[in-house]
């Protein structure tokens, strides 16, 4: 499994509800049915919330962001799984990702450690994702 496989299926799996997570694995498998995935990202109605903790309006801040995912252990760069097609697929410094991010309301995930952190934002919030490993 490449890194890209690695941090998709970490996604799906980790912060997506398990009714949806087959089907949205299968989709992702076909780069000609992946668009069908980004697209629903706007307003994205499949969250796991139980791993979901909303950032409070003081710290909506790409910078404020970095901080605290750095915190929890995220590293310099992230991958994109977004509706934003010049994101999407892609490996990228996470300071940098957060700065196109942030604020513009695109349906972005982005995988700081394939399964277990990732901020995601849409056109109706901001989150922190996080799965602890299990004991």
């Amino acid at each position: 499994m490449n890194n890209q496989q690695e941090h998709e299926r970490g996604i799906i799996l980790s912060f997506v509800i398990s009714v949806r997570q087959d089907r949205y694995l299968e989709l992702l498998a076909k780069p000609e049915r992946r668009k069908a995935i980004t697209e629903s990202l706007a307003h994205f109605k499949y969250l796991d919330m139980r791993h979901a903790v909303l950032i409070p309006p003081r710290q909506q801040h790409a910078a404020d962001i970095f901080q605290l995912l750095r915190l929890k252990g995220a590293t310099e760069t992230c991958y994109a799984l977004s509706e934003d097609s010049e994101l999407d697929g892609k490996e990228i410094p996470l300071s940098e990702a957060l700065k196109e991010v942030v604020g513009c309301g695109m349906g972005t995930f982005l995988s700081c450690l394939a399964g277990r952190l990732a901020y995601f934002e849409d056109e109706d919030g901001r989150w922190i994702l996080e799965r602890r490993a299990e004991k």
